[in-house]
């Protein structure tokens, strides 16, 4: 009976009856964080993937959040011009600065764009459709690649940690990311046409370490949009596990109807739903990033 359960629900158990997570791996807690002395100076994070809808917006809105939660002081800059982050945290940036005026004017005060949430220790860089037009804008600036490094240099110092949340493509603006940053995070749907994109985004991370930030890292592969019951979400998983082995974060976020009730609402799943396994899956990645020095 046991064991009929056990292959029901996904998992399986090692020989010292140690639970295995989704990833076929040791489920662990992770420990909560202790607090933080001080604050800063930041690390910065951009979730990528040229592929849209495999929870990027999602990801950098809950991560940001649980972070906060544990006493992190976080930033999270919208770098994607549908805007789709400030407005899943009730941001409507039509009559403010916003990171496109940043980018236009690195000389201009980063700390006229950023907005506080209704999270205690978040703020945001919001984004609106004019950022479209920075790549047009930015293509005949000298440096052109570490304009957004520059924007983020002169309050990096008053944050934990930073994250970007990348548009859908590998053009100039997420290359901008990728060079600013000291890590990426790639969320990746568990549907075989997310996986196929992954090695081109993996080649362009390379290309920016060999030419524009050689210590930029991976910190790691972050499974959504997970549904158990399913042969092509289990199967898909399994492989993203064989090609990246332990840089596949043990977390893994399940699929539900949550996450847009929370964009709607304009409050990340750890504040509407703060009960909720998608909430915890959350905080469950905030812990296992710290655990991992991905996050002070």
């Amino acid at each position: 009976m046991a064991e009929r359960a056990s292959k029901a629900s996904g998992k399986s158990s090692t020989k010292d009856d140690t639970p295995l997570g989704p990833t076929g791996r040791p489920y662990h807690g992770f420990a909560t964080p202790p607090a933080l002395a001080t604050h800063g100076p930041a690390r910065i994070i951009a979730l990528c993937n040229q592929k849209g809808g495999v929870g990027k917006t999602t990801t950098t809105i809950n991560l940001a959040a649980s972070l906060a939660n544990y006493g992190r002081k976080v930033l999270a800059v919208d770098f994607d011009p549908q805007g789709a982050l400030s407005a899943g945290l009730g941001i409507h940036p039509h009559d403010m600065p916003t990171i496109y005026d940043l980018l236009l004017d690195t000389k201009r005060d980063p700390h006229e764009a950023i907005v506080h949430t209704s999270v205690e220790g978040l703020d945001v860089i919001p984004a609106n459709i004019d950022l479209s037009a920075a790549e047009v804008h930015l293509v005949n600036e000298v440096a052109r690649e570490t304009i957004l490094a520059r924007v983020l240099r002169n309050i990096t110092p008053e944050y934990d940690v930073v994250l970007i949340d990348c548009q859908p493509s590998l053009g100039l603006l997420t290359v901008n990311a990728l060079t600013a940053s000291h890590g990426v995070l790639i969320p990746l749907e568990c549907e075989f046409f997310a996986l196929r994109g992954v090695a081109l985004l993996i080649e362009t991370i390379d290309k920016v370490r060999d030419r524009l930030n050689p210590s930029i890292t991976l910190d790691g592969v972050l499974a959504t949009m997970y549904d158990p019951r399913t042969l092509h979400s289990r199967e898909v998983l399994e492989r993203v596990v064989e090609a990246f082995g332990d840089d596949v974060l043990e977390t893994v976020i399940g699929r539900t109807v949550k996450f847009p009730d929370a964009s709607v609402s304009g409050m990340p799943i750890t504040e509407f739903a703060p009960e909720h396994a998608a909430a915890q899956a959350y905080l469950r990645l905030a812990r296992e990033l710290v655990s991992r020095g991905a996050v002070a």
